[in-house]
């Protein structure tokens, strides 16, 4: 573990975070209940109005150290749309060592686009590749790309930082199925893998259609197998569900699971500023009004201690106790019972093998 590269750093309380979401996609996957919707070039075009206002009337002029643009798909807009999204970006004011996230799906990589990503600043991109079965793409919804491999050479041409996902955990799916898609992934060769296990959601396809399910010992065996393939091939294994080579984490999601304050702007996008955490609308037509803010909960010092703990357990190093003593004025072991976490070097973890349990950890913590 290399925790250097995660010590927080004294403006850490500062808002130096970004996240701006972008709901629209061309196919909508079945697993999925984050705010999409269908691409429509007049419904684009009026959101990235109403974008512009939420940002222009919420942004306070800080300097922003991460950006991160999801979705939805992100890489769905046209050029046009992109030069306004963009044009609503350079309203922020970027710290010089700046990273800059931009999602895209596989499908979208085009060298246009990638020339564009570039010439804007973006030095990330996270892109959607899930897997390389054509049944378990099916079943999630997700188109299958022929030449993913030549898609991601092109990319790097452009780019370095390069991360890409890989779902697992879904009903019927084999553990040599699995072992397939990892060696694709580890033919890719980028620093950067996220996981995740296929979670029934409501509202979704797969929950409309009853679909069941993965056994969890199953669902396990898969999860503990990844993390130790991706160990094997010089993958950090630094959260829950990511790992990185060259300490190429994600500096944007550190600033979740560090409890820090970011922007969220957009449909449904949440954001934590001013001691309030909120979450927007999803009623595109109250965006459209400038309504974006649907609820707000005020945060007191024993949920921020509470948000603390919980988001930085998700990091394999864990929460330092140094940290949390700054912020709060206490040691963690007077505020909460920690019989169940590790302690080494100042910072409390999660038991390696406990990884897949954390959840029920948690809530006993």
């Amino acid at each position: 573990m290399i925790r250097k590269h995660f010590k927080e750093k004294e403006s850490d309380i500062m808002i130096e975070s970004v996240y701006i979401h972008i709901p629209f996609c061309k196919k909508i996957c079945s697993y999925c209940d984050f705010c999409k919707m269908y691409y429509n070039k007049e419904l684009v075009d009026k959101y990235l109005l109403a974008l512009r206002k939420e940002v222009l009337t919420t942004y306070k002029k800080e300097k922003i150290r991460t950006i991160y643009v999801g979705g939805g798909t992100p890489s769905v807009l046209d050029l046009n749309q992109l030069n306004s999204l963009f044009s609503i970006i350079n309203n922020l004011k970027l710290d010089d060592d700046y990273e800059f996230t931009f999602e895209c799906n596989i499908e979208d990589i085009k060298e246009e686009l990638l020339i564009f990503l570039k010439n804007n600043g973006v030095n990330r991109l996270s892109i959607g590749i899930q897997s390389f079965n054509k049944r378990i793409l099916n079943i999630i919804g997700r188109s299958a790309v022929s030449d993913v491999k030549e898609r991601i050479n092109l990319v790097k041409k452009y780019f370095s930082n390069i991360n890409i996902d890989l779902i697992f955990g879904i009903n019927g799916q084999t553990l040599d199925e699995l072992k397939q898609d990892l060696i694709d992934y580890i033919d890719l060769d980028v620093n950067h893998i996220s996981i995740y296990s296929l979670i029934l959601e409501n509202n979704t396809v797969l929950k409309i259609n009853n679909y069941s399910e993965i056994d969890d010992d199953v669902s396990r065996e898969m999860y503990d197998y990844i993390c130790s393939f991706l160990e094997e091939n010089n993958y950090n294994h630094y959260e829950i569900s990511n790992f990185e080579k060259n300490g190429t984490y994600s500096r944007h999601n550190m600033t979740y699971w560090n409890n820090n304050k970011y922007y969220g702007f957009g449909l449904g996008a949440s954001g934590y500023i001013d001691n309030i955490r909120y979450t927007n609308t999803r009623s595109l037509t109250n965006y459209l009004k400038g309504k974006y803010v649907f609820e707000k909960e005020i945060i007191t010092q024993k949920i921020d201690m509470e948000n603390f703990m919980i988001l930085g357990l998700r990091k394999l190093e864990g929460v330092s106790n140094y940290m949390f003593k700054k912020r709060y004025g206490k040691n963690i072991k007077d505020v909460f019972n920690t019989k169940k976490l590790m302690y080494k070097d100042d910072y409390y973890y999660i038991d390696k093998k406990n990884l897949y349990i954390s959840n029920y950890i948690l809530k006993d913590f």
